[in-house]
């Protein structure tokens, strides 16, 4: 049976009737440098940074003679080739499967040789590029859900059991998703409705989470689960709205308006995105910088001055 015509069934049995981030960048994906200031780069976690080029745009305009190229990571340390490192000949760096303790200040000095072509005069030049790679993450999402039903009365033990049997259906309806519903709650008021008089409603509210019991399974192999996790959750939230959305038009349209006394307020659907941050992240998703630190899904990075590394979980 759908989940609409169960909920109507129910409604009537109990009354008888009645809703990335890269600064500086070319067409072909290249990031520049900028002499005397630092460009900051947002790289998602596991993924690989864009390509940074030692080199500004108007010096990449012009010939440059006997180029060379010194790179130096956030430990303040030569970068050289690695599985991770990719330091092309002409001076590109990407960092690939980007890490939180990748974070930091990376630097390039430019050296390169201008010669006077009438008396052969060589003279070096050197120019410093200061590029700060911040990991990203994508925040974790959840949604905060309202919605408002007609009543007989606030005392009773109907409502109760409406209360029940609505949060069994949703549940049921998001379940293959990894979703359920958590912190449900009601509340029954008294409302002065024009020309209707005073009628009981009970207000409800209740917050949809994409960590249900074995979420994980739904991630298979993926290392970061964020986009599974963050694609279910939108759709749990689409089935929700069109499930109120289906209730308004059973009892607005199939049952020529005779509404059981405990019904769906129509245009009462109310959502609001939560979002939450993983451990090691703060503010705008950004991985918590050295002298930082966030345990848990605050928003926040706290003061830590022990902390000596980027995406800190606790303090020592």
């Amino acid at each position: 049976m759908r989940a609409w015509v169960l909920l109507f069934a129910v409604l009537w049995y109990l009354t008888g009737v009645g809703r990335q981030r890269y600064s500086e960048r070319t067409k072909k994906g290249f990031i520049y440098g900028k002499p005397g200031h630092l460009v900051k780069i947002y790289v998602k976690l596991h993924r690989n940074s864009p390509i940074l080029v030692c080199m500004d745009f108007k010096r990449a305009e012009k010939e440059t003679v006997d180029p060379t190229y010194l790179w130096i990571g956030p430990n303040e340390k030569q970068l050289t080739g690695n599985y991770r490192i990719n330091i092309t000949e002409t001076g590109k760096l990407m960092v690939k499967d980007f890490l939180e303790p990748l974070s930091g200040l990376y630097t390039c000095t430019l050296s390169y040789k201008t010669v006077r072509a009438e008396t052969q005069e060589e003279k070096m030049v050197k120019q410093r590029y200061d590029f700060m790679i911040f990991a990203y993450r994508e925040p974790d999402y959840s949604y905060q859900m309202a919605v408002r039903f007609t009543t007989k009365s606030c005392i009773g033990r109907y409502n109760d059991l409406l209360f029940r049997v609505l949060k069994k259906i949703l549940d049921n309806l998001i379940s293959d998703l990894s979703c359920h519903v958590i912190e449900p709650s009601y509340k029954c008021h008294v409302v002065k409705v024009p020309k209707n008089g005073l009628i009981p409603e009970l207000f409800i509210a209740f917050q949809v989470n994409p960590f249900a019991p074995g979420w994980r399974g739904a991630c298979k192999d993926s290392i970061d689960c964020e986009d599974i996790t963050n694609h279910n959750i939108l759709q749990a939230r689409d089935r929700i709205e069109e499930f109120f959305r289906s209730q308004a038009y059973i009892f607005y349209h199939d049952f020529n308006k005779t509404l059981p006394a405990m019904h769906f307020v129509d245009h009462s659907f109310q959502v609001i995105r939560l979002d939450s941050c993983r451990p090691g992240f703060g503010k705008n998703e950004v991985v918590c910088s050295p002298g930082t630190f966030s345990p848990d899904v605050d928003v926040t990075c706290q003061t830590c001055i022990s902390v000596h590394i980027y995406g800190a979980k606790s303090c020592p």
